[in-house]
């Protein structure tokens, strides 16, 4: 069965991981993906390593676990953008495409005749996604932007970290590139939303991303927690700024992670803990009067969960109904029965490798299931093949550019 987005064409001229992580999840969806690169280096990320996948024979190979992780279900075509018949090449495959994305600075590709203003011109129907830092507009539309910075100016690192006056404390990123992930997210979220509009009047339209913009959205109820008061929330370790109990506890042999959204499961926790007296108690017997005073029922119940192991508590808790869990390292994460059950680890054929790991798309339709066709490409794997067959160009002209190196690797 062919994917819900089979009927459709994708330049990605983007690179790294905002632009290639919406790519990869249109590809996963079935869209014909063609990702164009630069002759010779490629896309940033195939260089950002160690780690690379091994080889056969158990060597490192050249294909970063970076670049592996967001460029499946992709063509990669090797263009000079900055020769004029290569950008005549990508203008031709524009005309071609239903969608295009892209993360240069703003205004980068208006100098080849590559912005949305030109390629519209022969195919109106065109969707253009431009993803950025800051955005088209605003006084800082023109500065480059990187995950990690936005993490910063956008509110991320002053609500995640350790307590002021803590030991360790200090601004903190998230662990993964968090918001080019929710930026990519968001990018294929408004291109299938034009691509609906487009279904109703035939109008294409240029898409405005900027992970400004993205993170501070995804500040969610600490936004609000804002708004509503007048008062920045601040860093507060693991603990809830609205739910008590909500964060790690101490075991005999580790530590477990309670999740109590209600004050049924409170109770419940208190009944398996030893202390009913704690739900009966005006202090702690509504989250409200529990997030007032959680300076000393946090103590309380630290004392009690060290009296028992993280699997231990797991299991009488989950009986009781109380949302609970383990600390998984990522190793822990791939050896978890439910993970392995869902089948969130996959092995994919590669042209030089035999096989790389790549992990499962979360999207599961059950009329349209998401496709794994082909792994992560080598630099300008598919040019010849897209040169041929989309732009019908012959044998011989195809060596001349590459002959040229206007595309195609030498």
């Amino acid at each position: 069965m062919s994917g819900a987005l089979s009927h459709l064409r994708v330049l990605d001229l983007s690179r790294v991981l905002a632009g290639p992580w919406a790519g990869q999840i249109l590809g996963d969806l079935g869209a014909e993906v063609i990702k164009v690169e630069r002759p010779g280096s490629g896309d940033d990320t195939r260089i950002w390593g160690p780690p690379y996948a091994k080889d056969a024979e158990g060597h490192d190979s050249d294909q970063s676990a970076y670049y592996l992780c967001t460029n499946r279900n992709k063509k990669s075509v090797a263009i000079d953008i900055a020769h004029p018949e290569g950008q005549a090449l990508i203008r031709e495959l524009a005309a071609q495409s239903d969608v295009v994305i892209e993360n240069f600075k703003k205004d980068g590709l208006r100098r080849y005749g590559l912005d949305y203003e030109s390629l519209s011109v022969d195919n109106p129907g065109l969707i253009y996604c431009s993803i950025t830092g800051f955005g088209q507009t605003g006084p800082y539309s023109s500065r480059p932007g990187y995950d990690f910075l936005i993490q910063a100016m956008g509110g991320l690192m002053s609500i995640t970290g350790h307590r002021d006056g803590e030991p360790g404390a200090g601004p903190m990123k998230v662990g993964v590139a968090l918001t080019d992930i929710t930026t990519g997210l968001y990018s294929t979220i408004a291109i299938l939303g034009a691509l609906e509009h487009r279904n109703q009047t035939g109008e294409g339209q240029h898409i405005d991303m900027a992970l400004l913009d993205v993170q501070v959205a995804c500040l969610a109820n600490q936004t609000l927690n804002y708004l509503t008061t007048g008062q920045a929330p601040t860093r507060m370790g693991n603990a809830h700024p609205s739910v008590v109990p909500y964060q790690d506890f101490p075991t005999a042999d580790g530590d477990v992670i309670l999740a109590i959204g209600n004050d049924g499961q409170f109770a419940r926790f208190c009944e398996v803990a030893g202390h009913p007296e704690w739900a009966a108690d005006d202090r702690y017997a509504t989250n409200r009067a529990r997030v007032d005073n959680r300076d000393t029922l946090i103590p309380l119940m630290r004392q009690a969960t060290v009296m028992r192991t993280t699997l231990e508590w797991i299991e009488v808790l989950e009986q009781a109904g109380v949302p609970c869990g383990p600390v998984n390292s990522i190793a822990d994460v791939f050896q978890d029965p439910h993970v392995q059950a869902r089948g969130m680890q996959l092995e994919m054929p590669h042209p030089s490798l035999g096989t790389v790991p790549q992990v499962a798309s979360p999207l599961r339709l059950s009329a349209s299931p998401v496709e794994y066709r082909t792994a992560p490409p080598l630099l300008g794997e598919h040019t010849d093949e897209v040169l041929a067959q989309t732009l019908g160009l012959s044998a011989e002209a195809i060596q001349r550019l590459r002959a040229e190196r206007i595309a195609g690797q030498n």
